[in-house]
């Protein structure tokens, strides 16, 4: 009963980690600035297009999101089967996921620098969009083609969900990340005018986004390095007993 107890203490925490890091990816350098182009290539029209409501750009959003979304949750089950596979190593693979996920958080501090994460991977998409299929086909390829500019922040999610041992749990943190990520972008597709708007107002700010998830990365791999989730989950447990209940 302790144990399902401070699972479910352990997993609030990482989901709120979760569900920042993916609108912070969806606020990096790499992913913000295509998503006008990626939107007007999914309904077929120009960004101008978008912002006179020639045609919406809501639908296929939709199913982008749904199509990344569903790579994330495989991505969700297979690192929580691999986690509960070495159950008896979590320790020893917390601390080498901790080791990594701050290594990547170096990089956006640009302490360090890792070549293969400075590559962008994009989808040369042609001209013409490919409906609402074509869109959920995009969103399978943005979540997979796009691993060098979003990687870190996924590789620290997954993390999470190989050290967790809970295969449901696991699979939801990647759901909220997926939510994270994929929320701003169909408020972007229902606000077209406004969203493009604050884009060009936010572009300044991206390299200081950038290392806020720098910061991020590093505090969580310090976090799984030392076992502060667990003294973390003790701590709510003991704080706010209904978590409990919840379990």
């Amino acid at each position: 009963m302790l144990g399902i107890e401070l699972a479910t203490a352990a997993f609030l925490p990482a989901a709120f980690v979760a569900l920042l890091a993916g609108l912070l990816s969806f606020l990096s350098p790499c992913v913000l600035p295509i998503v006008p182009p990626y939107l007007a290539y999914m309904t077929g029209v120009g960004v101008n297009g978008l912002k006179t409501g020639e045609r919406s750009a809501v639908l296929p959003a939709l199913f982008f999101v749904m199509g990344l979304s569903t790579v994330f949750l495989v991505m969700g089950v297979a690192a929580s089967a691999f986690g509960r596979a070495f159950l008896q190593y979590q320790d020893i693979l917390a601390r080498v996921a901790g080791g990594m996920v701050i290594i990547m958080g170096l990089h956006f501090l640009h302490v360090i620098r890792i070549p293969f994460l400075d590559h962008e991977a994009r989808l040369e998409a042609g001209q013409q969009g490919g409906g609402a299929f074509g869109a959920y086909v995009l969103g399978l390829a943005f979540a997979f083609g796009w691993t060098p500019c979003i990687g870190p922040q996924l590789g620290m999610i997954l993390s999470l969900a190989a050290t967790g041992g809970e295969l449901s749990r696991g699979t939801a943190l990647l759901a909220v990340y997926a939510l994270g990520l994929g929320i701003p972008f169909l408020l972007a597709a229902i606000f077209i005018t406004r969203a493009i708007g604050f884009m060009n107002r936010i572009k300044p700010w991206l390299k200081t986004i950038e290392r806020v998830m720098g910061a991020l990365l590093v505090i969580v791999g310090l976090m799984l390095l030392t076992g502060a989730f667990s003294a973390l989950s003790f701590w709510l447990l003991e704080t706010f007993p209904t978590l409990a209940a919840l379990g």
